[in-house]
């Protein structure tokens, strides 16, 4: 049990699996999927199995996992779609679209385009994200 904690939050029904998605990690705690409005194509989402709204709420014993989770997604990137780095990112409360903690790893290049923090949305084609999933998959393997 993931110890939902909003019956209305899409991310306990993504880990529930009530809603589809294109999953890149399934692990005990934490579940990673494409962003469905990705700011860069391979955009990816890490969130707890537990329904917890901000990192504040983060239990100390689900830190060390979730960082390292954080880590192996931002190495992901690099190496399964020739990303030259990444930008990683949390919101809390405020413009934290969804109310259910999620990190934000996102594929950059140099001359990507991305300035401050203004977050340009792009979409994927048919079949597009299911094959950026599976390429981020084969790398965290």
């Amino acid at each position: 049990m993931t110890g939902r904690g909003s019956p209305t939050c899409v991310f306990c029904a993504i880990v529930e699996g009530e809603v589809e998605a294109d999953l890149v990690l399934d692990e005990t705690d934490f579940v990673a999927f494409l962003d469905r409005r990705p700011v860069f194509k391979g955009h990816v989402l890490l969130v707890p199995r537990r329904h917890l709204v901000t990192l504040p709420d983060l239990p100390a014993e689900l830190r060390d996992g979730f960082l390292e989770a954080a880590q192996r997604l931002a190495a992901a990137v690099v190496e399964a779609l020739g990303a030259q780095g990444s930008f990683v990112a949390m919101n809390n409360v405020v413009s934290q679209s969804v109310p259910h903690l999620h990190l934000h790893v996102v594929p950059r290049t140099k001359g990507d385009g991305l300035r401050g923090f203004f977050w340009p949305r792009t979409k994927y084609a048919d079949q597009e994200a299911g094959q950026y999933a599976a390429r981020l998959r084969a790398a965290l393997e």
